[in-house]
């Protein structure tokens, strides 16, 4: 959908032409393209019009112009010091500006001259603009007439430093066709998209270079023994699967381990959720969407010098006739036994059990797991930021960071043997559910418990895989939020 020309814009045949500008303390805001200056002091004149964050101006050109374009669009940068969260916005707005306008095609000028890198530019542009069109229609039989746009064909122009913005502007590409994928798949209704789905998924993108794929079945997750996994399936009609997809380059590189939560529907079993918004537990596959979601941009940029491992266990919570009772006591991968007290407690079972596999069997020098586990986590964080927890201090560092350069920024919560004694069963090893008290913190401190020494850390995103924080970018429902910052932490590894 996005390229990039040397084709000046003057030349340029589009229904729309993007420009931005900065705001400046006085006078007339600071736009690189020449050709519209004297509209932009029109706008400025009028008050219609300053460059400051978010706003935009709208207007067609005038004739003596010359201009090959049915419309202009400026867009203000505003006067604040420039991030990557500035043009990512930016992009998201253009999207949303661009759809009501019924535009098809468009030409953006990459504002190279300013004083920001320019691939960063390009980069956070174009994850803006491919996240900002997303629209999820695939059960609609009919249109409704304000939802007919759709955009063909984005352009970039450079006017310098076309090499730099040609390369951020692949990475943004790679980068907003993964958080639209984690989309598409949670935006599926749960009979829609099924543990199967996950392993057929994962399948396609074996058939890339370096990738490969293994699926567990119900008799292959008995003979390991998989408690967790087998447990919280029990009520469902449905067989388990656990996902296993590889990116190999060699074998002394580093392997980096991701693991996402794939319940495709979650009932809370024999703890029966409230009626109230159950249907928004489809969504609760958005960990393993995510993971899924960045090996498909892996396999698209192909990094050397590192392995990536995938794992999702899938299945869904169902309160079926053999479903897991409270009470029950199931023995997990490696033959830990746990006293399930809460049903609904379910996402920790399944990824205890693929932890301890993916520990176990690939010996990664990092785990990363991401998950829709806990409520508690939106009490204390609300739509805002992904709780962040981990066993270790600079694998932490490396997940805040992704996550800032992203724009899904973590907020990281403690963890220590106070909050794992409340895990403390009388009966078992452990209990899946710590009490009332610091909920995010023990579900945590549970998963800890399967991973041994490896660095590990663990993303809660129960609330922000959905209803996040408004944003031009951000659609109402699903964020498709992860799977950047997962790409982030893998490009960024060393």
């Amino acid at each position: 959908m996005i390229t990039s020309t040397n084709r000046k814009p003057e030349n340029f045949i589009c229904d729309l032409l993007v420009c931005f500008v900065r705001q400046v303390e006085e006078g007339y805001p600071e736009c690189s393209s020449q050709f519209i200056e004297k509209q932009l002091k029109f706008a400025v004149d009028s008050g219609d019009f300053t460059g400051k964050e978010e706003e935009i101006f709208l207007f067609y050109p005038e004739p003596e112009a010359k201009l090959k374009t049915k419309r202009i669009m400026l867009v203000g940068l505003g006067k604040k010091e420039l991030e990557r969260e500035t043009f990512r916005l930016a992009g998201g707005l253009v999207a949303g500006q661009a759809l009501k306008t019924r535009t098809q095609n468009m030409l953006v000028v990459v504002p190279v001259d300013l004083d920001f890198p320019s691939d960063e530019i390009s980069e956070c542009l174009a994850e803006g603009l491919l996240l900002g069109v997303y629209r999820f229609r695939k059960y609609k039989t009919k249109i409704d007439e304000d939802e007919k746009g759709e955009i063909k064909k984005i352009v970039f122009y450079p006017k310098i430093n076309a090499s730099a913005v040609r390369k951020g502007l692949q990475k943004g590409i790679v980068a907003g066709e993964c958080g639209n994928k984690v989309r598409d798949m949670a935006n599926e209704p749960g009979n829609h998209w099924t543990p199967v789905d996950f392993g057929l998924y994962a399948g396609a993108l074996a058939l890339k270079p370096r990738m490969k794929c293994k699926i567990l079945e119900q008799k292959e997750l008995k003979r390991l023994k998989m408690g967790g996994i087998l447990g919280v399936n029990q009520g469902s009609a449905l067989p388990p699967r656990l996902v296993i997809l590889e990116y190999r380059t060699k074998k002394t590189a580093p392997t980096i381990l991701l693991v996402g939560k794939g319940i495709t529907f979650d009932s809370g079993g024999i703890s029966l959720k409230p009626g109230k918004g159950m249907d928004r537990m489809k969504y609760d596959m958005c960990g393993g969407a995510a993971v899924m979601a960045a090996m498909q941009g892996i396999s698209m940029e192909q990094p050397k010098g590192i392995n990536v491992v995938a794992i999702v266990p899938a299945t869904e919570n169902m309160p079926g006739s053999a479903a897991l009772k409270p009470g029950d006591v199931i023995t997990m991968y490696g033959g830990k036994t746990v006293e399930v007290l809460n049903t609904d407690a379910e996402g920790r079972l399944i990824l205890a059990d693929a932890l301890a596999y993916g520990v176990d069997k690939f010996k990664p020098e990092a785990v990363i797991d991401l998950a829709t586990l806990t409520g508690a986590v939106v009490v204390g964080l609300g739509h805002h930021r992904t709780g962040l927890m981990a066993n270790n201090d600079e694998l932490a560092a490396k997940a805040l960071a992704a996550g800032e350069r992203s724009g899904e920024p973590l907020w990281r919560l403690p963890l220590g043997k106070e909050y794992s004694k409340q895990l403390k069963s009388e009966i078992a090893d452990l209990k899946n559910i710590g009490g009332p008290a610091a909920g995010t913190i023990t579900a945590a401190a549970f998963l800890e418990e399967f991973v041994g020494e490896t660095p590990w850390a663990h993303f809660d995103i129960a609330g922000t895989a959905w209803d996040f924080t408004e944003k031009s970018y951000i659609p109402k429902g699903v964020s498709g939020i992860g799977a950047r910052t997962l790409l982030e932490l893998v490009r960024a590894w060393k």
